[in-house]
């Protein structure tokens, strides 16, 4: 079956799995199968389909406090040139539309020129940076247990925005030895493998020099690759990432639609989930 302009976003369930994360494989991206389903299980994945198989997808992860995250706006190297992210983009939108959410998102420097004539305004940037992890025993912050689920999730609503109990869980059940708490419950850090790196994120904390201890224990407890995405303002973080021989591989910009400022307390949120989280 051709692809016509009469073919329109639908959304996708879990038979699309594997194609969903053959796309993201094909731009290079980080993303496992287990991020894909929770896309597909806690939000809505639209998709355009070409012989049963999404060739365009793009997907949208409501919270609970009035907004929602827009991400995986992915198109097949076959079939760019041809409108289809926008298409998507329009499906995402008109949705959040529907459900009074407001769109967030994390626009690399090309998306952010086609997020800003839709109405987005930038909240605040980010960088990604890339290193490698240095196997040490952490002792700046102790294990994460699942009984300390429960703070961590009131903290990271506090500076998120948003309860976000149900990704928190899943982050920490996929690898646990690499969560971490501030003996005093004043920060938190969790990762996730990815298929090229693990990405660290989010690190939320009272202040920069609890981040920079939570920051220490998540390297400290990797072996290999690491992605993280630091936001702009902590520039002391940037300074110790220098120092460990991290490199910046791009940016981000937080945008929102109609709206600059940001739904939490950005001031205790150091590291991002990623751009697909948020």
């Amino acid at each position: 079956m051709a692809l016509t302009d009469a073919v329109r976003p639908a959304p996708l369930d879990q038979s699309h799995l594997a194609d969903c994360l053959a796309l993201s494989v094909e731009a290079g991206w980080n993303q496992t199968a287990d991020d894909w389903l929770l896309f597909l299980e806690r939000g809505t994945v639209f998709g355009i389909l070409e012989d049963g198989r999404p060739v365009a997808t793009g997907a949208v992860l409501p919270y609970a406090d009035g907004f929602a995250w827009i991400s995986m706006v992915l198109v097949t190297q076959a079939r760019r040139e041809q409108r289809l992210g926008t298409q998507i983009l329009t499906s995402c939108l008109e949705h959040l539309d529907r459900r009074g959410l407001v769109p967030v998102l994390d626009a690399t420097p090309a998306g952010e020129r086609v997020y800003r004539p839709l109405g987005f305004e930038p909240i605040f940037g980010l960088t990604r940076w890339q290193g490698r992890g240095e196997k040490a025993v952490p002792d700046s912050a102790r294990a994460m247990a699942a009984s300390d689920l429960p703070t961590v999730t009131a903290m990271d609503a506090e500076a998120f925005g948003a309860n976000r109990s149900f990704l928190l869980g899943s982050l920490f059940r996929r690898v646990p030895q690499y969560a971490f708490v501030t003996h005093d419950h004043t920060g938190f850090v969790l990762a996730r493998p990815g298929r090229l790196a693990t990405q660290i994120g989010p690190v939320v904390a009272a202040s920069q020099a609890v981040a920079a201890r939570l920051l220490e224990a998540a390297i400290g407890s990797i072996k290999g690759p690491i992605f993280l995405d630091l936001a702009d303002r902590w520039t002391a973080l940037s300074a110790i990432l220098e120092q460990r021989g991290f490199t910046v591989q791009r940016s981000f910009l937080r945008m929102a639609r109609r709206r600059a400022l940001p739904f939490g307390n950005p001031q205790h949120l150091f590291v991002a989930a990623g751009p697909e989280l948020g």
